[in-house]
Formats: structure tokens, C-alpha cells, sequence
């Protein structure tokens, strides 16, 4: 069994293949300290179950929807992959993509559903995938992608009266829209 830790704990993994360019892009440790609240809800839907669904783009630009775990680890979000699966090289080829939490059984989605948006940085630093491999024991060989969050968006019912919207983007507080 592998185990999934808080973003909350102390960075022991680099952030090498940051780009130095303005970013509108936050990694998972920036996001906690932006937005707290929201980011327990998120992870508590996410490690509620294991598998959930990533969405890639293919070479002719049509969306992949894939199974895939993910692990909040050392201030990040990392995506890792079987070696050559069709989603990894989806990401290296276009690095965007979209996560959608596991909904779990029946239709009561406690904690309301939850998506995340960014770009996958490919991690090939040796000793950062060695960290990495510590901490999860993943199958050898392995893609390793690091997360670079543009949107996490929570979407829940309250009252069962209003539909309420909840977004984050990088640099923006959390937006919240409400519906009847």
C-alpha cells in the first residue's frame, strides 16, 4: 500500500524543471498557502479513493481520458505513469491537462466534485525521481510528472437549494458563484 501525504509537509523534492518566465501557473504548496480551506476539501476528495480520471491531448488535438493515481507529496502534486502509456506521452507532447476526483460510489459526491487544471512537468533529475520512488514505491520503470496548477475548480450543492461554484486560479483569491 502506498501513502499518500499532506502538501502540508516540508519540500525534500527540488523544483528544478520550473520555467523562469512570468507564470501563471502555482504548484501544489502554493496553492495551500494561498487557499487552505479549499485545498483540504480538494484533498480530502482526491485521497477518498485511489483512481480517478485524467484528460490529455492527442497529436490530432482530440482529448484522452485515462485512469491515473495521483499523490500530494512534498508541496506538489504528482502524476506518475507506466513506461510509454499513451497519457504520458500525451503530456510530453502538450503538457496540459485536466484531473477529475473520483465521484466514489452512488450519487451523494460528499465534498461536492472537484477538478484540477495545469501543465505536467516531466521529472528526469535522477535524485528527485529517487525521492520520489522512496516515498511511493511506484512499479519500475516510471514516468514522473510534476504539477503546475492554472485552475482548481470545486463544484457542491448547499441546501439543497443552490449549486455552488468555487475557483481558484494562481495570483486570484477563490471566486465563488452561486445558482438555484
Amino acid at each position: 500500500m502506498t501513502r499518500t501525504t499532506s502538501a502540508r509537509t516540508p519540500s525534500t523534492l527540488t523544483t528544478s524543471a520550473r520555467t523562469t518566465s512570468a507564470r501563471t501557473t502555482s504548484n501544489w504548496a502554493a496553492f495551500t498557502a494561498a487557499e487552505p480551506d479549499l485545498v483540504k476539501t480538494v484533498e480530502d476528495r482526491f485521497t477518498a479513493f485511489t483512481h480517478h480520471i485524467v484528460a490529455t491531448l492527442r497529436k490530432d488535438g482530440s482529448p484522452r481520458t485515462s485512469g491515473l493515481e495521483v499523490r500530494f507529496l512534498n508541496g506538489e502534486l504528482w502524476l506518475g505513469m507506466m513506461p510509454d502509456s499513451l497519457k504520458a506521452l500525451d503530456l510530453r507532447r502538450d503538457p496540459r491537462f485536466a484531473l477529475q476526483a473520483n465521484p466514489g460510489p452512488g450519487t451523494e459526491m460528499a465534498g461536492g466534485d472537484v477538478r484540477i487544471a495545469g501543465r505536467a512537468v516531466e521529472v528526469e533529475d535522477p535524485a528527485e525521481r529517487a525521492r520520489y520512488a522512496e516515498e511511493v514505491e511506484p512499479p519500475e520503470p516510471f514516468h514522473l510528472f510534476r504539477t503546475e496548477l492554472t485552475e482548481v475548480v470545486r463544484t457542491y450543492v448547499e441546501d439543497d437549494k443552490y449549486l455552488v461554484v468555487e475557483i481558484w486560479k494562481p495570483g486570484e483569491p477563490v471566486r465563488t458563484l452561486k445558482r438555484t
